[in-house]
């Protein structure tokens, strides 16, 4: 293959962009395939380190209310859905398993033989790699880059951006892409961090709990609510439990907390209302609703000093009000809002300013939380845009 002129361009080699090259090629046009690190898959493999969860069994109508514009993927995910990935997964010799929550994750528990095998089929099918490719613009019509051989232009009949958010700067994906694009007249929504967890400002007694988790929990912003399990850092909180309250919260709304979540009110005032003389408020609360030493110290960080009387301690109990600094930088979110807009790219995912370029993944203007919603987003986009790519550049022949 002449590199500098393909069939189709695929700039990023995350999940979206492995996705739309292997799409592409599947449709057997001639891809490149360029990233700027030293290697691929790099935020795959850091999704790895806490098992790789692929996507997430459940009917595909809750599936799809966790995404954000609940319509913009809908297309996509019902084309390359929960179940496509992991027929996809299983396809590449990798065995899975559902976890109880519905969770799914291949049983290796990491990521490298996926990315592995994946790799060994994009270069099986003829895609060409090359790594230490950095995007640095457009230049009449050509996409330019920086490269260990020096700037190289290339004038694909179709291109893929995946270049991912904004949350991942180590790993490449750090958003400079964003000004390329608005010069070229893309509309770019800003940047904000999702999936991430919230500052807090805790008193010197809180830190022995740090990293302590607190579950099982009952967690509500504004509209939202759910149950799960968060993390005390040092910084505030982080954990999976928070992740879908992140847009409410980020919004401003009021984090309230259920430390009790399988007792109903009234319950919890009626263990409280027998309560001995003896014992202390502290040893009460753990005798007889079993709350941990991190549970505890989180009540009295947010509400000391404690009412006595059963029902207005029962009733902080079901909904302490846990009050927040904001989400901790973009840095460490895992993922981030904001990038191209929704209403920048036509149904095929093509640039309306940028004929024949296509968008995917996190570089959208679209939210999901974790536990597989993401990564089979970024996946499901990906195909799209690679499968449309494929089209076009046909046409263009």
């Amino acid at each position: 293959m002449d590199v500098s002129k393909p069939d189709i361009l695929v700039v990023g080699a995350g999940p979206a962009g492995l996705m739309a090259a292997e799409a592409a090629a599947g449709s057997g046009r001639k891809v490149l395939l360029v990233d700027a690190m030293p290697s691929f898959g790099r935020k795959l493999l850091m999704a790895g380190k806490s098992g790789l969860n692929l996507t997430m069994a459940q009917p595909e109508r809750d599936f799809m209310q966790a995404y954000t514009p609940p319509a913009f993927l809908a297309p996509m995910l019902q084309a390359f859905g929960a179940q496509h990935v992991q027929d996809w997964a299983r396809g590449l010799g990798v065995e899975l398993f559902i976890g109880s929550t519905g969770r799914v994750f291949p049983t290796a528990m990491k990521a490298s033989p996926l990315l592995r095998a994946w790799l060994a089929r994009l270069a099986a099918m003829g895609v060409e790699f090359r790594p230490r490719w950095q995007w640095v613009g457009l230049d009449a019509g050509a996409f330019a880059f920086e490269t260990p051989q020096g700037a190289r232009a290339v004038h694909p009949r179709a291109t893929v951006l995946a270049l991912g958010g904004a949350s991942w700067p180590r790993l490449g994906s750090n958003g400079h892409w964003a000004d390329i694009l608005a010069n070229s007249g893309v509309e770019i929504m800003p940047f904000q961090p999702s999936n991430m967890g919230f500052l807090r400002a805790w008193s010197r007694f809180m830190a022995p709990h740090f990293g302590a988790p607190i579950k099982p929990v009952g967690l509500r912003a504004g509209n939202v609510q759910g149950r799960g399990e968060f993390v005390i850092s040092r910084l505030g909180i982080e954990g999976g439990g928070i992740y879908p309250l992140a847009a409410a919260l980020r919004a401003g709304a009021t984090l309230e907390l259920d430390l009790v979540p399988d007792l109903p009110l009234t319950r919890v005032i009626e263990k409280l209302a027998q309560r001995r003389k003896a014992d202390s408020l502290a040893n009460s609360l753990r005798k007889s609703l079993n709350l941990s030493a991190a549970k505890l110290a989180l009540l009295q960080e947010c509400a000391r000093p404690l009412p006595h009387e059963p029902a207005a301690l029962a009733q902080l109990l079901k909904s302490l009000p846990l009050a927040l600094a904001g989400p901790y930088p973009m840095a460490q979110a895992i993922s981030t809002t904001g990038g191209i807009a929704c209403a920048a790219v036509d149904k095929t995912l093509q640039l309306r300013a940028l004929q024949g370029v296509f968008a995917a993944g996190e570089m959208l203007d679209w939210d999901a939380p974790t536990g597989g919603y993401l990564l089979t987003g970024c996946l499901a986009s990906g195909r799209w845009a690679g499968q449309a790519a494929a089209q076009y550049g046909r046409s263009a022949v």
